[in-house]
């Protein structure tokens, strides 16, 4: 794969803790700079953990997958974020715990930044204006390429405050349920769709749908769509937008077209969903992926 730019990743990492004791590494932010480093690229992620056992594990094991650590901030009182997961079924739901260390992400020690970057950010690090105002520091300084992902989890998040985090992004990605919550003047989900486009200035919305797949629309009006394979195995479904996110981020960054930027998306989400949580440790799991993605 060709060099290109490093994404600045920007946001929480924690804890899944699963049912019967399973603590996995995750975080949408988190997710999507695993995998980036798994796919070869060298993002820059800035977080916060706490000072403490899993904390610090949350550093060795980033050491271990070759990523830079520059940009994770230590926290002494507040410990390293947890979210707690009831399984039902194949789905799942989440009790996210509040003052945790990525609430207090702090502007002073924020690593080196480039002038220029593809910043991705989610919504769930907003709920704390610590974290919101060292996150409006780096929209103010990268404005070109804005990538949110917004997670509305209950109660942790404000139908205003999420919009306001989409105003002006480049790219937007929410699934079809946001889409509804955020968009409350019209039943027709095409006229949600270009409302949120129009009113937000968005180049490029990304709609996930579950089982029916993702769209990804433009602002020139142009549509892309993929499905999941019926037959996909699923063991979990935690992070599986993550894994498209991270995907598109990287179509973005080597300039691959749409549909194939979606479809390949939808292929690596498809593989994680049948494993246990978001991330997976081994390279060979990501190296099948670069070896069918290499240019011929």
């Amino acid at each position: 794969m060709v060099d290109t730019e490093r994404p600045v990743i920007f946001g929480e990492v924690l804890y899944d803790c699963f049912p019967g004791g399973e603590a996995v590494l995750g975080g949408a932010p988190f997710n999507v700079a695993w995998h980036l480093q798994g796919f070869g690229l060298s993002p820059l992620f800035i977080s916060r953990v706490g000072d403490d056992p899993l904390g610090h594990h949350v550093r060795d094991t980033m050491h271990k997958h070759g990523m830079d650590t520059s940009g994770l901030q230590l926290d002494s009182s507040h410990p390293t974020g947890k979210v707690t997961i009831t399984m039902s079924g194949n789905s799942h739901s989440f009790e996210i715990i509040p003052d945790q260390a990525y609430d207090y992400i702090t502007p002073d020690a924020l690593p080196p930044l480039p002038d220029t970057a593809l910043l991705y950010h989610g919504s769930l690090v907003a709920r704390n204006p610590v974290s919101a105002q060292t996150l409006a520091l780096l929209r103010a300084r990268f404005t070109d390429r804005r990538l949110v992902d917004i997670n509305l989890r209950e109660p942790w998040w404000q139908r205003q405050q999420a919009l306001e985090l989409i105003d002006g992004a480049w790219l937007a990605k929410l699934n079809d349920e946001e889409l509804q919550l955020l968009v409350t003047d019209t039943e027709d989900d095409a006229a949600r769709v270009q409302r949120l486009i129009d009113s937000a200035g968005l180049q490029l919305l990304l709609i996930t749908r579950g089982a029916a797949g993702a769209e990804l629309l433009t602002a020139g009006g142009e549509r892309f769509r993929v499905t999941p394979d019926s037959v996909t195995r699923v063991v979990d479904t935690v992070g599986a937008g993550d894994a498209m996110t991270s995907v598109l981020v990287l179509g973005v960054l080597k300039s691959w077209p749409w549909q194939q930027t979606l479809e390949r998306a939808q292929a690596f989400a498809s593989a994680i969903v049948g494993r246990r949580g978001a991330t997976v440790e081994e390279p060979e799991f990501y190296r099948q992926f670069i070896d069918a993605w290499e240019p011929a």
